[in-house]
């Protein structure tokens, strides 16, 4: 019987195109991962959908005009649902005055825009895992 794959549920925060997210899902895909794209952006159906599907993480994609308190949220939310082994990155466009925010409301690591995706998948290999 073959190890199941590392699951990612991608999800985004703001308005704008969904292209780079596609592209992030084909790429961690091919490499290995099994990835799980969705355009939520709401808490609540970020974390149901990360629940439902059993993922051992939560990326998301920040475009322009995300409210990144959002994150606290998620947290709490996969907290009650005792699915706090979940962790969660995000990338894209944030201020970096605000990247110490979000790490204290529990995202492992930011990604600014243009982090090529090699750079993201040898980071997934090394600091992604499945739930025991």
């Amino acid at each position: 019987m073959s190890e199941r794959k590392v699951r990612i549920l991608l999800a985004k925060r703001g308005e704008g195109h969904k292209e780079t997210s596609q592209s992030l899902a084909r790429n961690f895909s091919e490499a290995g991962f099994e990835v799980i794209y969705t355009e939520l952006q709401q808490p609540e159906a970020i974390v149901s959908a990360a629940v439902q599907e059993s993922v051992d993480h939560i990326g998301v994609t920040l475009l322009p005009g995300a409210d990144i308190q959002a994150f606290a949220e998620i947290k709490r939310l996969l907290i009650k649902e005792n699915s706090d082994h979940i962790t969660i990155t995000a990338g894209g466009f944030l201020d970096k005055s605000e990247i110490a925010l979000l790490k204290d409301m529990g995202v492992m690591e930011f990604f600014p825009k243009g982090t090529p995706f090699d750079d993201l998948i040898a980071w997934s290999k090394k600091h992604i895992r499945q739930k025991t």
